[in-house]
């Protein structure tokens, strides 16, 4: 009797959902796919929902949190009181009662853990084999080629004692014998835990495959010195965030650095590009920049274009799209002195990463994306929960020398100054983001991998 491969993946967060679902995607693409399902432990499991051909197991519920590593005590007490451990608990219990159903049919399960600790303890306590993609841990964030960095923490101290970003029971879980392999996120990362004989491998990173063009741009603007030069329109890409609200305190930071930059270079031109998430509406962000004295025109997408920055030449009627009380297609607007323009759009996010000649950035797998395609990203912490000083000082240890880590809005102007004057730093950026972030393909790296792996 041949039994059906049934794979289930684990996920604890919207970036680790999304990052599954690619993965998924490509599964799905082989003439006889595994059977698939998916447990998302935090969070609604949005990125789930649009899938066909896959089902959902166990309870979902939206945590205060938002379910980041980084999060403060506080946060993770309004988790508890929001019910985080009863839910842990059904869903558990959720998760043991399919494997039993699903095995009793005469299936062949396993399991596909993406994420941190929290994936990888479910796969473990499910007792069938299982498979760890670890998206939250890199050694970046403990050393580089050259050795080891700076302390900052005890945790970071006893990460330095235990030799490895990951902590010793963290290790334990990926050495047990029911676990069958852990992809790393970077390469530095999987020969580090082959060295605690862990069976570690690097396929890429598949936040890479996130930022993939659909239509193929005539020009992509890179970070050189040539492009940032003063003498050419600059484009700056602005990531603000995805979580509400947080993401609206995220934008004024970002607005008080752009305005920094106009009063610091009023003769040179600017285009701001605004990736804003699917989920929000456009019209708070809209709004704060009208308080800040930019216009809106009129000027939208229109089915001659085949990019949101290219102009129609037959002069077609403009557009201004609303759908239950919300802008639904981009906008653009024009600064106060008319030397700046920016494009708010939410459908448009792998382009304006594209084109982008460097970011100011307050987001988490956005930026190491933008960083991925060999540009520099400024971060300015915020209050979080998410973007904070914690948060962004780890990102700017995974990255490397591709953020520029300021304390304040103002400071953006500075740091854009220092760029344009070292063209050496920023071939180097443009490597680094490469080596850290990997080159697009992983997912289907990733997947081809499990179905060869050897689950028995």
């Amino acid at each position: 009797m041949i039994m059906t491969l049934k794979i289930l993946c684990l996920s604890n967060g919207h970036g680790e959902d999304a990052i599954a679902v690619q993965i998924v995607q490509e599964l799905q693409k082989y003439p006889l796919p595994p059977s698939l399902a998916a447990l998302p432990i935090v969070g609604e499991g949005y990125a789930y929902t649009k899938m066909p051909r896959l089902s959902i197991i166990g309870p979902r519920q939206k945590m205060p949190s938002g379910g980041f590593i980084y999060m403060d005590g506080q946060q993770l007490w309004q988790d508890v009181k929001g019910g985080l451990l009863k839910m842990t608990f059904t869903q558990l219990k959720a998760l043991k009662y399919w494997i039993s159903s699903e095995t009793q049919l005469g299936h062949q399960v396993v399991i596909f853990a993406v994420g941190d600790l929290v994936p990888l303890l479910f796969a473990w306590l499910s007792g069938v084999p299982y498979a760890f993609l670890g998206t939250a841990k890199s050694e970046y964030l403990v050393r580089d080629k050259t050795g080891k960095l700076a302390s900052n923490s005890w945790v970071e101290s006893f990460q330095h004692w235990s030799k490895s970003v990951y902590f010793p029971w963290e290790c334990w879980l990926m050495s047990r014998s029911k676990c069958r392999a852990v992809l790393a996120r970077d390469d530095l990362t999987a020969q580090i835990l082959r060295k605690k004989s862990i069976r570690s491998y690097y396929l890429g990173n598949p936040m890479m495959d996130g930022v993939k063009l659909e239509n193929s741009l005539l020009s992509i603007d890179r970070s050189d010195a040539k492009i940032l030069g003063m003498q050419s329109q600059v484009t700056i890409t602005l990531l603000p965030g995805s979580r509400s609200p947080e993401v609206y305190a995220n934008w004024e930071i970002i607005i008080q650095a752009v305005v920094g930059l106009l009063e610091t270079f009023p003769q040179q031109k600017f285009l701001f590009l605004g990736a804003i998430a699917p989920n929000l509406s456009l019209e708070p962000f809209i709004t704060l920049l009208q308080s800040y004295h930019w216009q809106t025109e009129l000027e939208m997408r229109t089915d001659t274009q085949n990019s949101i920055l290219q102009l129609p030449v037959d002069r077609p009627v403009p557009t201004f799209f609303f759908g239950e009380g919300n802008i639904q297609f981009p906008v653009k607007l024009t600064s106060q002195n008319k030397n700046a323009s920016m494009i708010l759009d939410r459908q448009a996010f792998p382009e304006f990463l594209h084109r982008g000649n460097l970011a100011i950035a307050m987001a988490g797998t956005a930026t190491e994306q933008f960083v991925g395609l060999g540009k520099p990203a400024i971060a300015i912490p915020g209050n979080g929960p998410q973007f904070t000083s914690a948060f962004a000082e780890a990102q700017s240890r995974l990255l490397g020398i591709s953020i520029i880590l300021v304390k304040h809005p103002k400071e953006v102007a500075d740091a854009v100054k220092s760029l344009l004057n070292d063209p050496e730093r920023l071939q180097l950026i443009t490597k680094n983001g490469v080596q850290r972030m990997g080159k697009p393909g992983a997912a289907q790296r990733i997947a081809n991998f499990l179905m060869e792996l050897n689950w028995m």
